[in-house]
Formats: structure tokens, sequence, C-alpha cells
């Protein structure tokens, strides 16, 4: 920055700029830590000289805040590729199995959202349909917050669950499978180049909950692009034109995630993988019956509290794929053996 010629490139000086921007809030975050630390020892080593059992105990709790800070910004270090920065689109679909996959896909959607409200993100529904009679076909939402697409990009694949199914007068035990997509969000910065001539767009009355004006007017919004036969759609707000905006914003954001597939095998064997919603392509497992057990197939992590799981607890899951894919330790999604489908 301090040569002379430094800002005759605005865009690279911008990129620059953005780049120590960055760095200096991992440095300025790692001297906080470090300052907190030594404070800390500080306030320890009077509280046993002085035999305070109340500065004791302030000490604990201080650094197990402290260890939590510390595994945040491990996490955060391991978060270093192109659009881990940005915002998150999440969308889900049931698979094959009807109303079992769909209310499977359902749970799937409020684990999701009770992830993002546990870390403070932002989330919006743009697009839901739902099932014949539970649960739901798909659903796309978008989440807003510090590298959401760094933390979630792991979650990518199909999920399966186990258990004994609510919907079967015989109580057999059934599995469900549905799939999870995860893109970035593209901001403004990134050109991406839709010709109007490239487009289809339709709209058509929204469907489901929504009180007096649902199915008044016109106003959700289905774009299919026609050279890659992308089709996403809207149908959240009540004027067509925001459900517009907004479906754009997702057909960018896709568009953008097809082009990166190009540049990453990695990525496109796994997108491969998820056009069979089924049985050998699973990511993760949850078992409700027999036993009660969360597995994910990559990282071979475990969790006994399935409930906690279901309802957002995932940060240990993910921190182990982002670990795993660092030390380039990832294993194709295997099936967990001796649990046999009864449907």
């Amino acid at each position: 920055m301090a040569r002379q010629d430094f800002w005759d490139d605005p865009e690279k000086s911008k990129d620059v700029l953005k780049e120590r921007a960055q760095l200096s809030e991992i440095v300025s975050a790692f001297d906080a830590l470090k300052t907190e630390l030594e404070d800390n020892e500080l306030l320890l080593d009077l509280a046993v000289e002085e035999n305070d059992g109340d500065a004791l105990q302030e000490v604990s709790r201080k650094a197990k805040e402290l260890q939590k800070k510390i595994k945040d910004l491990e996490v955060r270090q391991m978060l270093g590729e192109e659009n881990d920065h940005r915002n998150a689109i999440l969308s889900i679909n049931a698979g094959a199995g009807g109303t079992e996959a769909q209310d499977w896909a359902e749970m799937l959607l409020r684990m999701y959202l009770r992830w993002c409200e546990r870390r403070g993100f932002q989330t919006e529904v743009v697009d839901l349909l739902e099932g014949e009679e539970a649960g739901i076909k798909s659903a796309t939402f978008t989440v807003s917050g510090p590298f959401a697409y760094g933390l979630l990009k792991g979650e990518s694949g199909v999920h399966r669950l186990v258990r004994i199914s609510p919907f079967d007068a015989s109580g057999r035990r059934h599995t469900s499978f549905a799939a999870v997509f995860v893109y970035p969000e593209v901001d403004d910065s990134i050109v991406i180049d839709i010709k109007p001539s490239d487009l289809h767009i339709e709209t058509y009355r929204s469907s489901g909950a929504g009180g007096q004006h649902v199915n008044k007017t016109s106003s959700a919004v289905r774009i299919t692009h026609l050279p890659t036969g992308i089709v996403v759609q809207c149908q959240n707000e009540r004027s067509q034109h925001r459900n517009r905006d907004t479906a754009m914003k997702v057909l960018r954001a896709r568009i953008y995630e097809r082009e990166l597939q190009k540049k990453q095998a990695e990525m496109q064997e796994l997108h491969d993988n998820l056009d069979d919603i089924a049985w050998g392509n699973q990511i993760r497992s949850y078992v409700l019956q027999p036993y009660r057990l969360v597995k994910d197939h990559r990282t071979q992590v475990e969790k006994g509290n399935v409930d906690s799981v279901l309802d957002g607890d995932l940060d240990e899951f993910m921190e182990a794929f982002l670990f795993h894919q660092l030390h380039g330790k990832l294993t194709r999604p295997a099936g967990a053996p001796g649990i046999a489908a009864s449907n």
C-alpha cells in the first residue's frame, strides 16, 4: 500500500485493501485473546495468593469463555477459501418415499433454521413447496452472517433418517432421504453475465399459508435459465418485483456455483452423487430406531444426543468437516452397515 503506484489500479487496490482488512481482523483477534489470557493469569495469581474463592470462580469462568473464543478463532482460520466469507443459499429436496421423505425434509429445514438462530444469522425462506399430506417437497432459504457459506458448505449431500414411521399404522421402521445443496451468495462485485434472451420468466399465484393475500394476484415468480436449464422460483413476497429480484439473486448464485464446479472436480463429484437421493450416497445418518445416533460418514464424528442435533446443534460436525478438509482426510460418503430400509 506504500508504493506510489498503488492507487493506479483501483480494482486491484480494492482487493488488497479487502485482504488487509481480513488479515488485520485476524491479528487483532489474536492480540485480544493474548491480552485476555495474560489478564486472567494475573487474576489467578492474585486469587491464589489471597486465597480468594470468589476470584478463583471468576478465573474459571473467564477461562471457559477464553477457550471458546480460541476454538472459534481456530475454526475461522480454516475458512480461507475464496467464497467462505460469503452469505449462503441453502436448498433442501425430499428424496423418494413420499410423505416419509417430505416430513424428513421439513425436519432438516427446521434443524438448519435453528442452527442459524443459534449463530445469530439472519434467514429468509424464498421458496417453499409443501407436501400433499405432511412435510415439504423442497425449500430454499438465504443465510446472512459472517462466513455463513464456509460453515455450511460441508452440509451439501444426502442426509438419511432411520425411524419408526409416524405415518405407518403397522409401526414399521422406515429409511428416508433428503438432499441438501449449499451455494455461496454472489455479491455485486462478481459479474455474472445473464442475457435477458436466455431467461424464461413465468408468474403464478402463491400457494400455502399466507392469509388474505395468497392467491389474489400472480406475484410468485419462476425463472428458467435456458442455456443451463437451472430453474429458480420465489413466492414469499407479496410484490412480484421483489420476488423477481430475489429469484435473480438465487439464479446468479447457482450459475456462479455451476462455473465453480467446472474448476472443482471434488464438488462436481459431490453433485453427481446428489443426483440419486437414495441409499449409498448419504453423508450423514440420523438414526432414531433401533438405537439413537447421528453419524457423519466422511469424518466418522458421532453424537448420541439426536434431539440436540435436530434442534440445530451442528457445530461439531461442521468443525470436523473443515478440519478433515484442511488436512485432506475426508472419505467418500458411505452407508452405515446393518441398518436396512423397511419400505
